[in-house]
């Protein structure tokens, strides 16, 4: 798995605990540091809107601005199961002015 994200993006940084969260091993690439990368992704998604997963070679999108990660979402697509109820679920992180 690809995960393309920046450091200043809060919800980069609760994509990345998700992942590690579960030990899914990923390739982290920062937009804002390697050459073409920001591109890649509009080229890849119609925006410039991150964090971003590649999984197989499909783009997707762990987020919805306004409500953050999608726990559910991401726990189906990568087959793990999502946390029970005994385990506090992470909170969504959310944020006004995000950049897309």
């Amino acid at each position: 798995m690809i995960v393309y994200s920046a450091s200043w993006c809060p919800d980069c940084r609760e994509a990345k605990r998700f992942l590690q969260r579960y030990n899914i091993p990923y390739t982290e690439i920062d937009i804002e540091t390697t050459p073409g990368a920001a591109q890649e992704v509009v080229a890849n998604t119609g925006k410039r809107a991150i964090p971003q997963f590649v999984i197989d070679g499909k783009w997707v999108q762990p987020y919805q601005p306004g409500y953050g990660f999608l726990y559910e979402e991401m726990s189906v697509l990568l087959g793990i199961a999502p946390p029970d109820s005994s385990t506090p679920a992470p909170q969504a992180v959310t944020r006004q002015g995000s950049r897309s």
